[in-house]
């Protein structure tokens, strides 16, 4: 996965907009789009708590502008069956698997570039977690945040955005082989800020990269 590309970003937001049929109003799922495109993201697997939402429709816009591969996790039968009814002829674009998220994160899908969770879903932390400790580089996120009761995951370095239900997004630093982040003397990180304008009502998110030095 290689670094931050600003354009997939914006053609994957606009793509979502597009193919969920909205003039204006965008929710979390055409964020989330960007922030997967933009992170150029190939493998992408997504655990839904019920059939598969527009996030799962989303996630096709941001693989069709980085040449990836969204898998959507399932549990059962009826999910599937239902999910393919919801995502109409797009439902070809998606790898549906039936299982248990958490095991199939932790194994088959362990070098996923990006992670994505129904915090409506069952053992929604513990998914968030695996999510994070596997692999060696990516983005996890968690949408319909807001209905987990509490937000706050021990044990998983997140930042919560007011965008939709609710987003938690972590990224997994790139581990060396001495098991130690960065490749150099500094290792550079990232935080989330979130401005609202006071004339609008508008919610403004940026990235903000800080670069500390080692020791």
């Amino acid at each position: 996965m290689a670094g931050w590309s600003a354009e997939n970003a914006t053609n994957a937001y606009l793509r979502a907009m597009k193919m969920a049929k909205r003039a204006k109003e965008p929710d979390s799922a055409e964020f989330i789009s960007a922030l997967v495109a933009g992170n150029n993201a190939r493998l992408i697997v997504v655990a839904c708590a019920d059939a598969a939402d527009s996030t799962a429709l989303a996630l096709v816009a941001a693989a069709h502008q980085t040449g990836g591969r969204v898998v959507c996790i399932v549990s059962g039968a009826n999910e599937l069956q239902l999910s393919k009814e919801t995502m109409s002829e797009n439902a070809d674009d998606i790898e549906f698997v039936i299982g248990n998220a958490e095991n199939l994160v932790a194994s088959e899908y362990n070098e996923a570039d990006c992670v994505v969770v129904d915090c409506r879903i069952k053992n929604c932390e513990r998914i968030l977690k695996m999510a994070e400790g596997v692999g060696t580089k990516g983005v996890v996120l968690g949408y319909n945040a807001f209905q987990m009761g509490s937000w706050s995951c021990r044990g998983f370095d997140a930042h919560l955005l007011p965008i939709g239900d609710g987003l938690l997004v972590s990224r997994v630093a790139v581990k060396a082989e001495n098991g130690r982040c960065g490749g150099g003397q500094g290792k550079i990180r990232s935080r989330w800020v979130v401005k609202v304008d006071k004339y609008t009502g508008e919610e403004h998110v940026f990235r903000v990269r800080i670069n500390s030095q080692g020791n």
